[in-house]
């Protein structure tokens, strides 16, 4: 049985084992001991009620019951870009035109952009392998919907979504090589390295100001432009069935996508709904895989089950009560997972 729940300090062995195991381009989960424990040691104090808006983030794990063993981590920030800006670049058009000549070219051209300050932003989502199978990763990165959804008010209106771009096995960017390189001067890795562990000055003083045409950069990296890593593809396809877009805006570094959905348009938080859970035997059947979480702020819990997802009542056993920290007459949030997502 697996469930997720807020990070703890002693998680953090289990979240360095996972850093080396990302391939690089999982800028908010480096493989830096100093930093890790930092983003936990935030991420309690946003639960304390110690930060301002701008500095909060939440961060959950996925822990298997039995053995406690921490298989998968997942995050949400407050709000990005309210201390430091928060870059990406927005994928447009250039129109360069001659009537006398009848010369017309629309040129794609990036332009660097905020306009995403002040968003939401899911991020920080990685399964062990060894743990890819039966829905743990639609259970980590949907139970954070579950969790907006229970504390709405402590969120923006529009969530956003950094996916991770096109990198090699040898943590080669085409997009990186072409555009990024030229200004920073560094390696993908030791700039991506430098982000993920809070020192990002060096991109607003090392990066372009202007619009860039993309038909300067190589073949490799504009065919990457918008395009995720391959490891990539199951998140970005779990958060467009929840309504997530991409909007031609993507990463400085890496190319890759950013999506995005209004908050109250994301389907597990829109369809989710409260019920009263009772302990016992579930109703013998072939229910559909459904996500249920308690509405506990500090000790908030989500986990998978296969249940009538129209109940009025729903029955849990005894271990699912205990995993989910609930007792009976108590009121947990219920949503169905999308069709064709499965617990096994």
């Amino acid at each position: 049985m697996m469930v997720v729940r807020p990070v703890e300090r002693s998680d953090l062995p289990a979240l360095l084992a996972m850093a080396g195991k990302t391939g690089g381009g999982l800028t908010s989960l480096p493989a830096d001991d100093k930093t890790l424990l930092a983003r936990i040691e935030r991420a309690r104090k946003t639960w304390d009620g110690e930060l301002e808006k701008s500095e909060q983030g939440y961060v959950f794990v996925l822990e298997c019951c039995e053995t406690g063993e921490v298989a998968g981590i997942c995050a949400i920030e407050v709000a990005v870009g309210l201390d430091a800006p928060w870059y990406n670049y927005r994928v447009g058009t250039l129109v360069h035109a001659s009537k006398e000549l009848n010369v017309y070219n629309a040129l794609p051209t990036l332009f660097l952009s905020n306009d995403h300050t002040g968003s939401s932003e899911l991020c920080t989502l990685f399964l062990d392998p060894a743990w890819r199978k039966e829905g743990n990763g639609y259970l980590l990165s949907k139970s954070r919907f579950l969790f907006m959804a229970a504390f709405r008010d402590r969120f923006n209106e529009k969530v956003v979504a950094e996916m991770r771009g096109v990198i090699d096995d040898t943590g080669y960017s085409p997009f990186w090589e072409s555009l990024g390189k030229r200004f920073f001067s560094m390696e993908f890795s030791k700039a991506d390295y430098l982000c993920g562990t809070g020192q990002k000055a060096f991109i607003a003083e090392l990066m372009p100001k202007h619009p860039i045409y993309t038909d300067f950069l190589s073949d490799g990296a504009q065919a990457v432009i918008g395009q995720v890593h391959p490891q990539t593809a199951p998140a970005r396809a779990v958060l467009e069935k929840e309504g997530f877009r991409y909007c031609n805006y993507i990463d400085i570094f890496d190319g890759g996508p950013t999506l995005e959905c209004d908050i109250d348009r994301v389907r597990a938080i829109r369809k989710s709904r409260l019920v009263e859970v009772a302990e016992g035997e579930p109703a013998p059947g072939e229910w559909p895989a459904c996500m249920v979480a308690n509405e506990q702020y500090k000790q908030f819990r989500a986990m998978l089950i296969n249940a009538d997802p129209h109940t009025g009542r729903l029955i849990l056993n005894a271990a699912q009560l205990d995993a989910l920290q609930c007792r009976p007459g108590d009121t947990v949030r219920l949503v169905r997972l999308c069709a064709g997502e499965k617990k096994q």
